[in-house]
């Protein structure tokens, strides 16, 4: 993946599009054409920042700038009244660029804040947080992008990539030993959703090397990892927060997945602020 990727690229233009439309109308009736600043973005709270790269494709869609000076990468942490970036161009490129390019820095910055406060929470007990598909339709590859720079995870980026078989694909297929069955025949890694014990048994009698323990409790993923005993790769998803995530870690499961990293991640405060005129 990089910040370059043809899908990230196609995603910027089509947030340009949304917002600028058939033109800032604003910036055109306000501001000279010939006019040119500096200008920067500041952290307004303590954050991990990601999606600064995107800033080059976003000011080079509406005809570039001038100069454009990253002060820190995706993955750092910032202090607040950081700045993160500084710019210098057309006033108007400046101004209809600004929202856009705070909409997807506010966001992917929320989301790997959140993600290295996941990560933080399980170091040391050799558990790893995962992400999930839960994510912003359009806007997956920058979400998990931000993961990554937050220290989590990435898990599937889609239902091409590894075959997760869950509670509904086991009732169309007949059962758990039925659906492995077919899964292993697709040469894909199979990982099996089990919801209560008597579900892990069978998982394990049909030889799953990969189980999923959806909303069990902490001490049920204890007594499963015991039952379990090296056996299949263990991970535990459903209702993890950042107070229980130690907890559930800390039982012996090599993955812990929380889709509250990209679903429910708050934006954090970033700002754009125009300094001066640029000398000639």
């Amino acid at each position: 993946m990089s910040w370059r990727h043809p899908q990230i690229t196609a995603a910027v233009g089509r947030a340009l599009r949304e917002d600028i439309g058939a033109g800032d109308i604003t910036t055109q009736a306000c501001v000279p054409a010939d006019t040119r600043h500096a200008a920067m973005f500041l952290a307004r709270q303590p954050l991990v920042l990601a999606g600064v790269e995107l800033l080059a494709p976003i000011y080079d869609a509406l005809g570039g700038v001038d100069r454009l000076e990253l002060a820190c990468r995706s993955g750092e942490e910032v202090e607040s009244d950081a700045v993160v970036a500084r710019v210098e161009g057309r006033t108007r490129v400046l101004l209809t660029a600004e929202r856009t390019a705070l909409n997807f820095l506010q966001r992917l910055s929320g989301v790997a804040t959140l993600a290295r406060r996941f990560a933080r929470a399980v170091e040391g007990t050799g558990c790893q947080v995962l992400d999930t598909r839960k994510t912003t339709p359009g806007l997956r590859m920058l979400e998990k992008l931000a993961v990554a720079a937050g220290g989590a995870t990435n898990h599937r980026f889609g239902l091409f990539d590894a075959i997760l078989i869950k509670n509904n694909h086991i009732a169309a297929a007949g059962g758990v030993g039925a659906a492995i069955e077919r899964a292993r025949a697709a040469g894909k890694p199979v990982e099996l959703e089990v919801r209560d014990e008597a579900e892990l048994e069978e998982a394990l009698s049909c030889g799953a090397d990969h189980l999923l323990l959806d909303n069990f409790s902490v001490q049920q993923v204890r007594q499963a990892v015991a039952r379990i005993d090296g056996r299949a790769r263990i991970e535990v998803s459903g209702g993890i927060t950042l107070e229980n995530v130690r907890a559930y870690a800390e039982t012996g499961a090599n993955f812990v997945s929380a889709g509250a990293i990209t679903h429910s991640a708050p934006a954090v405060d970033l700002s754009f602020r125009l300094c001066s005129t640029p000398p000639l």
